[in-house]
Formats: structure tokens, C-alpha cells, sequence
């Protein structure tokens, strides 16, 4: 065989392996994005019934139809379609309550994030309002920057830049409070009188 064909011949193989390689090498831009894009993982749990315990004792029961849990930057469970809390203290007796239209727990601050018709209530029918409102599991505050109302047998107070308060109503502090609060002759609140 004449040198020159197998030169040729060489050549067109070489050319044609080329030019697989550059059709090989070009990739749609969509597929490369599916790729290469950061994925959430979703875990989805219905009719919801679940427990807090600390140190063996228990803190608070969740019930809720749906809990989809976030496995993204944050790990966080979301609550799109309501849920109900129970608080118990440190004997595990009921002392409150709360409902909301929506909440997200941040696993990892240990805070849940409620909004949309939020309301807690205690034992003794006391009970807070607000459209949204963050509990933090760790100090047992539920706080918010936004509108909260207050209300009791005898008083009606509203915290028109939000509030701060006890897991079980029984402490709350308002930012920019107006309202109403029975009092009795003295001008004594009638909350804080004490029957003897």
C-alpha cells in the first residue's frame, strides 16, 4: 500500500473521531441546568400527631393534616393547611393552646414561624391575637413586630408595634399598648385582686 493513501486514510479517521468528540461535547443548556441546580428534598407526612419532651417531660403535642418537611440549606417543616399546638408545664398539666392557618418550624433554631389567623389561648380564656407570631421553643416566648391584641375577662389591649409574652399569657409586654382595663374603686386592675 502506497504511504500516502494510509497518511489519507489516517487523516480522514482522525478527522472523522473529531468531529465525534465535538458533537459529543456540546450539551443542552437545560440539561446542564438539571444537573447542576441544587435539589429540595420533600418529605410529606398527613394527619400529623407529634410530641415534645424535655428531659422526659413532655412540653407539647402538634397535631396537624399536613407536614412537609424541607431538606434544603435549612432543614424546616412547613405547615400549609393549619395546626394545633398544646402547651403543658413542667407537670405536664394543659396551660395553653394555639391556632394557626400556617407555620414553619426552623429545626435547626429551634423557633416556628406562624401566620395567618394566629391565636393562643390559656387555661383560663385569656387569649392573644395577631397575624403572625414566632414561638421560641428554647425561652418558651411567643413574640411578634406586628399588631397583637390581648384580651381577658376585664381587659382589651392591643400592642399596636407587637408584643411579648409567656408561653401561658400569664407575662406579656406590648409595644405601643392602647386599650381597655376594668378597674374597681381604687383604680386597682380587677386582675390583680386577690380573693381571700
Amino acid at each position: 500500500m502506497n504511504s500516502a493513501w494510509i497518511n489519507t486514510v489516517a487523516i480522514f479517521l482522525a478527522a472523522i473521531i473529531c468531529c465525534f468528540f465535538i458533537c459529543a461535547c456540546v450539551n443542552d443548556p437545560k440539561t446542564i441546568q438539571e444537573l447542576t441546580e441544587k435539589k429540595v428534598m420533600v418529605d410529606e407526612a398527613k394527619n400529623v400527631v407529634s410530641y415534645l419532651s424535655q428531659q422526659g417531660i413532655l412540653k407539647a403535642k402538634l397535631t396537624a393534616p399536613v407536614m412537609n418537611r424541607y431538606q434544603a440549606d435549612t432543614v424546616y417543616f412547613d405547615f400549609p393547611n393549619s395546626l394545633h399546638v398544646d402547651f403543658y408545664d413542667d407537670s405536664a398539666k394543659l396551660e395553653s393552646w394555639l391556632d394557626s392557618k400556617h407555620g414553619k418550624y426552623f429545626e435547626s433554631l429551634h423557633k416556628v414561624y406562624l401566620w395567618d389567623s394566629v391565636r393562643v389561648i390559656n387555661v383560663n380564656g385569656d387569649t392573644m391575637r395577631s397575624p403572625d407570631l414566632w414561638w421560641d421553643q428554647n425561652t418558651k416566648l411567643f413574640y411578634t413586630d406586628k399588631l397583637a391584641e390581648y384580651h381577658t375577662k376585664s381587659k382589651q389591649i392591643m400592642g399596636g408595634k407587637g408584643a411579648e409574652a409567656t408561653q401561658d399569657l400569664t407575662s406579656i409586654t406590648f409595644k405601643q399598648p392602647t386599650g381597655t382595663v376594668l378597674v374597681n374603686e381604687n383604680g386597682a386592675p380587677v386582675d390583680s385582686i386577690r380573693k381571700k
